[in-house]
């Protein structure tokens, strides 16, 4: 097949799974094109089944604002007649569904109809797209979709909480490569540069905004490291940095606090870490905590949106209300507090992570796509 992919070319979760789906489908030998504003920060490399086309927006006097969505929309017009596309896989509603629709519209007039997938990641529905402003063009954009998908259970009913969808809604879940996993020896993690050997290591890797809640980060480790000698180390980015830097200062902890910014290592990192925090606002699917149970490492997460999806309470790790920070203190310090009952779940949240191996998502996107080529929907 020939795949058209739209997606966000960032670090963040949805820019990350398109890309990795893109690869895996190349890999497979489907051609696969990708059509945004810059290449993706995961495409490090383009091959024979793997292409990149870039959407330029000219600047104009009159418009206060770039007019990406008409320039992504002649492009991927440009891209399905140059290239033979047969479906385009778009991941958030806006602007890419809204963009891919326009496209669409504009081939029927060359005789082409290009069927559409759009993938629903959160933030388009739970943030952007619930608002009065965006909510109308959100709601078009998903019905005139000819396939849908969310990432998990929980999106796809906040979902149709907030709009009125007419089209069936799949879920598939994100994915982990297993094989891009790096198994790291014990003598490698090399641990003592970050700690000592007494000290365990928890980490928590995000972009470090509200949603992620990092100040309840800083205040269970604060509530653990009185039990447990222990370091956290910080991943990542954001709006949110200085204030965990302040709270960890004036709870007398910042000597036991690594910021270590934003990470291409994040799977050496997890080979250190003996336990994962992601205490959120909300998550749609909860990416970051795949990840780490992927690396061998349990998670004390919150209860919210896909968490308990990926998390399984009691079994790779523990879950708690939102904001609840002595509840997951206290389930952290129940993990590091015994070392074989850490170990068993550290390898419960490995063998449990499997279940969303790329093996296992893969063909579902491929026969999705299969099914609206055929039928177009």
């Amino acid at each position: 097949m020939n795949i058209g992919i739209v997606c966000y070319p960032t670090y963040g979760g949805s820019g990350v799974v398109a890309t990795e789906l893109g690869i895996a489908l190349a890999q497979k030998g489907h051609q696969v094109h990708f059509v945004t504003s810059h290449q993706p920060v995961k495409l490090n490399f383009l091959t024979h089944n793997l292409h990149f086309h870039e959407v330029f927006v000219e600047s104009y006097p009159l418009f206060h604002y770039q007019p990406y969505n008409l320039a992504l929309s002649s492009k991927l017009v440009e891209s399905v007649q140059k290239y033979n596309l047969d479906v385009l896989h778009v991941h958030y509603a806006i602007p890419h569904a809204y963009a891919a629709y326009m496209a669409k519209q504009m081939l029927k007039d060359f005789g082409i109809d290009i069927p559409i997938v759009t993938t629903l990641h959160g933030t388009d529905i739970t943030l952007v797209g619930s608002h009065p402003v965006y909510k109308p063009a959100v709601e078009f954009s998903i019905n005139h979709s000819d396939a849908v998908t969310t990432v998990s259970n929980s999106l796809k009913e906040d979902t149709l909480r907030l709009f009125n969808i007419k089209k069936n809604i799949e879920v598939i879940y994100n994915f982990i490569d297993f094989e891009k996993q790096v198994t790291w020896k014990a003598e490698d993690c090399m641990r003592d540069t970050l700690a000592s050997p007494n000290e365990k290591i928890l980490a928590h890797v995000s972009n470090l905004r509200p949603v992620k809640r990092v100040l309840d980060v800083i205040r269970i480790f604060h509530k653990v490291q009185q039990k447990i000698p222990s370091k956290l180390v910080l991943v990542g980015d954001g709006p949110d940095k200085e204030k965990a830097d302040l709270l960890a200062k004036d709870l007398g902890i910042n000597d036991k606090v690594l910021f270590l910014g934003k990470s291409d290592e994040i799977r050496k990192i997890l080979c250190l870490t003996d336990l994962f925090l992601l205490p959120s606002e909300t998550e749609s699917f909860g990416l970051a905590a795949l990840e780490a149970m992927a690396g061998h490492t349990p998670v004390i997460s919150s209860n919210t949106g896909g968490l308990p999806e990926v998390n399984i309470h009691g079994v790779t790790g523990f879950l708690s209300n939102v904001g609840d920070v002595e509840d997951m203190a206290k389930n952290a310090i129940y993990l590091l507090s015994d070392e074989a009952r850490l170990e068993k779940f550290k390898q419960q949240a490995f063998d449990s992570a499997h279940q969303f191996s790329i093996e296992n998502i893969l063909p579902k996107y491929e026969n999705m796509y299969k099914r609206v080529i055929k039928t177009g929907s």
